[in-house]
């Protein structure tokens, strides 16, 4: 890359940060993100869901004096390692010593030029849109001298502060149709969310990591969107999807999972050997990206509300399994190694269901030693006492909030 180049493309990305007044709504995130010398901070999460405007608002609070870079910049493109030594004459010149590098993972090596950054005591922020890179790839350079936290799309509670919303049960129905990406909900137009899957799909995915066969990716893609809620496998997805090899899927579903487009449930067992081969369940990152980009949902409303209620689990915890015994409960949460919470996720309670759910429910809090379960609906409240377990009936717009 020539320097002139590269120095007027940077100079565009600091006049354009220093130019935005408006950094949007406050995150809730922002509150709980470790500000540590000495240690990277790296915010991950799918792309699109505000990872830029939370750092901007950390920055905003901290360090306004930031140097930033969007490595996301096509003109960027043919970057490569060669031209970081391009970037230390920018930023000597800048004179800044807080760093921001947007989606620097598109750049191979990038750990070791933000580790050499780290011991010439700058402040690092980094942001990506994969959670491989967060860990798996990270290496020796960054171990030990890195932290990372995940964004996700907005929660119900930020949905309704953005949209003015009352918590209630029209707001519910109104997240489930709209989901959480920021400049959706702005705008309304759906082609966002059509776009953004598509993006994910050829730039997170097949370019990263060479897949030709893009049609069956995004074939594969849109049956999971369309079955959020279902227990599936590999050996399952092959017909669908029009992919021979069961190990081709499992490769695209770890692709899928790390670029946060979904998450597969595993079943609880303390045997590793029996969760792996269990069916697992599907969740999709937003509701919204749903709906935007499939007609109809296998499931449809209960299997909603249950990715919601995931969804919400999975911003507060990263164990989250289902249980199978006599009975089945949607989720089992782990702390530390713990089940701390059994959760039964049904959109109405009725004399049809209702013991069937009670029945899953209570099985869990057997299993698992806990003294009081939840089950969250679309608008009923209640209490109950089953076989000595305290079970409540909680409404979604209390739980989610």
């Amino acid at each position: 890359m020539i320097q002139q180049d590269f120095l007027e493309i940077i100079i565009q990305h600091q006049q354009n940060s220093l130019a935005l007044k408006d950094v949007g709504m406050r995150r809730e995130r922002l509150a709980a993100l470790p500000d540590v010398e000495n240690y990277v901070l790296i915010v991950s999460g799918i792309r699109r869901c505000g990872k830029s405007t939370l750092l901007n608002q950390l920055l905003r609070e901290k360090h306004s004096n930031a140097f930033y870079v969007n490595f996301d910049d096509p003109r960027l493109y043919d970057f490569e390692i060669s031209d970081f030594q391009k970037l230390d004459v920018v930023i000597a010149e800048a004179g800044c010593r807080v760093l921001v590098f947007d989606e620097i993972q598109v750049i191979k090596g990038w750990e070791r030029y933000v580790r050499q950054k780290l011991d010439e005591n700058f402040r690092v922020f980094v942001t990506g849109s994969n959670a491989s890179l967060l860990s798996r790839e990270l290496g020796t350079s960054l171990t030990g001298r890195h932290l990372t936290t995940e964004l996700f799309p907005f929660s119900f509670s930020e949905f309704c502060c953005f949209k003015d919303y009352k918590a209630d049960e029209e707001a519910v129905k109104e997240y489930m149709r709209m989901g959480g990406f920021p400049e959706f909900l702005k705008t309304g137009l759906e082609e966002i969310l059509v776009a953004l899957l598509e993006d994910i799909l050829v730039r997170d995915i097949a370019i990263r990591f060479g897949i030709k066969d893009v049609r069956s990716l995004k074939r594969l893609t849109l049956y999971l969107l369309a079955n959020i809620g279902n227990l599936t496998s590999a050996n399952k997805l092959r017909e669908p999807s029009g992919i021979g090899s069961v190990t081709t899927v499992l490769e695209y579903l770890s692709h899928l999972e790390q670029s946060y487009l979904f998450s597969f449930v595993l079943m609880f067992d303390y045997s590793l050997k029996r969760q792996a081969v269990n069916p697992k369940k599907i969740y999709a990152a937003d509701l919204g990206l749903v709906m935007a980009n499939v007609r109809k949902i296998k499931g449809d409303e209960g299997h909603k509300l249950e990715n919601m209620v995931y969804n919400f689990l999975r911003m507060k915890y990263k164990d989250i399994y289902y249980h199978r015994g006599i009975g089945e409960c949607d989720f089992i949460v782990l702390d530390r190694g713990e089940v701390i919470k059994a959760v039964q996720v049904c959109l109405n309670l009725n004399t049809d269901n209702r013991e069937r759910e009670f029945a899953g429910l209570t099985d869990a809090l057997r299993t698992y030693r806990l003294s009081e379960g939840m089950v969250v609906t679309l608008s009923q409240e209640d209490w109950f006492e089953i076989d000595n377990f305290k079970i409540e009936v909680v409404p979604a717009f209390r739980f989610l909030m």
